[in-house]
């Protein structure tokens, strides 16, 4: 059997973290095997071994990878903005229907909140999980600007915590009415209507 050149294997390894970082938004980390995943990639199950030490070592790698994705989504949209119109699109953009449809491709604060509380406290993806947390936390307090650091995080927090869990509720409920209600009801919290 001819041997795999160095830049294919490069290339599969890539596929099958990108299908990992879908497959376990979407399903949740145990709703993935490692069959499934390497079917998805048209790669053999014995072929996992080659890239990834355990499937544990592979759900922190597309952990990873699901918040670089966030990560430069929310880059985009506060990007030349002032900090207030910056917050807003942050806000709008989470708190959309398409945000709660697109769970494969979404934000992994939500799809994988419950999934990796599940998780032994020693296993990789709690370290991805809380870097990547950081990381939007980070770009969401940069738009908070009252100018006190401490003020700035805590406010950061209340609304890191509005988003996810209003976006959570709204995926659990959705098909029903609430679902809709609980993100403009979020949103609404969020980005208030200025009195005259």
């Amino acid at each position: 059997m001819p041997r795999v050149s160095r830049a294919q294997t490069d290339s599969n390894r890539a596929a099958i973290e990108e299908a990992a970082s879908t497959l376990i938004r979407a399903r949740g980390i145990q709703g993935v095997s490692v069959a499934d995943l390497m079917a998805e990639v048209g790669l053999t199950h014995g072929g996992f071994y080659g890239h990834f030490a355990s499937k544990d070592a592979l759900a922190a790698v597309a952990c990873e990878r699901a918040f670089a994705q966030a990560r430069e989504r929310w880059e985009g949209r506060v990007a030349d903005q002032p900090p207030a119109a910056a917050r807003a699109a942050l806000v709008n953009a989470y708190l959309s229907p398409h945000s709660r449809d697109s769970v494969a491709t979404g934000c992994p604060l939500t799809a994988l909140a419950s999934d990796v509380a599940r998780e032994a406290p020693d296993k990789p993806i709690h370290t991805a999980y809380l870097a990547g947390t950081q990381a939007l936390l980070d770009i969401l307090q940069a738009q908070q600007a009252t100018g006190d650091a401490d003020t700035d995080h805590r406010q950061a927090l209340v609304d890191l915590s509005t988003l996810v869990g209003a976006l959570l509720l709204s995926r659990a409920t959705q098909g029903s009415a609430m679902s809709d209600e609980l993100l403009t009801a979020a949103r609404a919290h969020l980005l208030p209507t200025p009195t005259l």
